[in-house]
């Protein structure tokens, strides 16, 4: 199921039904924002967060101009989009950047959350900012932690700096000064965690950040874990005045409690939010695209950054001279599957698309075990046959079928869907205007 798959569905029936009415009475709009309140509390959300996004919302929504207007109901979703945005702030929050490097961060959570492969993860995002960051291990406690680090580390292709069990103050100091000699503007702390919140866990988190200048305090929680990760940050922040959040499995979470009330009850934003295992797959967090995806209107900003990032301009140009000339092959149609892999899978793109919750979409809808059936098909073929599909004849099927692990029936099913996609780009290029591939 899609992101926030279940209140997404409840929000969007119950809009359905005031589209559907034409002009709206101030009952009308009072009933649908009570089923709203029962939808965000079954979703997890913070009791009175519900209550006071209601009030926000209805007050502005039975308004003359409201009620009066040519289409109501879009104005009540406008007013609910709006009011989202502002329960889960104005902005992206960006990290901040200390006016003396090294930039420190200090890495908190329970347990369980994915702290530590969170440190690979964010070390990836600023590596592709252009920063050389430092990872530091600092968990001294759980079994194996400081090869976990050293591993993700070597992943993302950053250095780890540990002194096995010494105190994780005067590690993280040594760190600190290490980054300084070495070059190192950001330095991220990898601290230990707990399976719950003690005065011991606190206490060394309180000494480190006395022992080193922090620059920002990030707490990771598990989004699925609602209205609990909500409490987790209340109580992270109070002892510790945190600077942000980021919010962890928020691939797994259909019901969102916990990213639309950790912002009202904690005052502090979340910056960024796990979605996927994959160390690439941390992304900055933008209030107004995770409302509009909430809304069923999809993420369409985020879908184009994601293709930026999968291919080069010089990639999309080379695709339309292909579409131009007609010479697309099925090398070129594996490539795509790559990008698409790349992208995030075909599952993680559909959820982006506006409408897609409508289609009520089930994992097995986009099939991502087929498209693997579909590489390892074209990875069974010689450069020949990749170039020039028409000379794949009966014989050729039964070779490409045994070496795929596939049946020829799977291999004239590939081929019939290569032709199509080849007479859709014919298609696309005696069209009006110049179009664009989306990757």
């Amino acid at each position: 199921m899609a992101l926030f798959g279940s209140l997404s569905e409840r929000l969007n029936h119950i809009f359905s039904k005031l589209t559907k009415r034409g002009k709206l009475t101030e009952l009308e709009i009072r009933t649908a924002m009570r089923e709203v309140r029962i939808a965000l509390l079954e979703a997890d959300v913070n009791i009175k967060v519900a209550k006071q996004f209601i009030a926000e919302v209805s007050e502005k929504a039975v308004g003359q101009e409201v009620l009066e207007s040519l289409n109501p109901a879009q104005q009540v979703i406008k007013i609910v989009n709006d009011e989202l945005i502002a329960l889960m702030g104005s902005g992206n929050a960006k990290l901040e950047v200390s006016s003396k490097p090294p930039t420190v961060i200090l890495m908190c959570g329970l347990q369980g959350a994915g702290k530590t492969t969170l440190c690979g993860k964010l070390a990836m995002q600023l590596k592709k900012q252009g920063k050389r960051p430092l990872l530091v291990a600092c968990d001294i406690y759980r079994p194996a932690a400081i090869d976990q680090l050293k591993v993700v580390g070597q992943r993302a292709g950053t250095e780890v700096f540990e002194k096995g069990t010494q105190a994780p103050p005067k590690t993280a100091k040594q760190a600190v000064e290490y980054a300084n000699k070495m070059g190192y503007d950001t330095v991220v702390i990898d601290t230990a965690g707990r399976l719950h919140i003690d005065d011991k866990l606190m206490q060394e988190l309180e000494e480190i950040k006395k022992a080193v200048d922090v620059t920002e305090i990030l707490l990771t929680v598990d989004a699925m874990t609602g209205q609990d990760a909500v409490n987790v940050a209340q109580t992270f922040n109070d002892r510790l005045n945190v600077t942000g959040v980021i919010l962890t499995k928020l691939d797994g979470d259909t019901r969102g409690g916990a990213c639309l009330s950790i912002k009202a009850v904690t005052g502090k934003p979340i910056k960024f939010i796990g979605v996927g295992e994959k160390l690439t797959d941390l992304e900055p967090f933008y209030p107004d695209r995770m409302a509009s995806r909430i809304l069923g209107m999809g993420d369409v900003l985020s879908l184009i950054e994601k293709a930026q990032e999968a291919v080069s301009e010089a990639q999309v140009k080379e695709m339309e001279r292909k579409m131009r000339e007609s010479s697309f092959t099925l090398t070129d149609y594996l490539t795509q599957f790559e990008t698409l892999k790349k992208m995030g899978g075909a599952s993680a793109l559909m959820s982006m698309l506006p409408g897609a919750g409508k289609l009520k979409l089930k994992d097995d809808d986009v099939d991502e075990k087929r498209i693997e059936r579909i590489k390892a098909i074209i990875l069974s073929m010689t450069p020949r046959e990749r170039e020039n599909p028409q000379i794949i004849n009966s014989s050729r099927k039964r070779r490409i079928a045994l070496g795929s692990g596939t049946s020829v029936q799977d291999i004239n099913q590939l081929l019939k869907q290569f032709e199509q996609t080849k007479q859709l780009m014919k298609q696309l290029k005696g069209g009006k205007g110049k179009k664009r591939l989306p990757f």
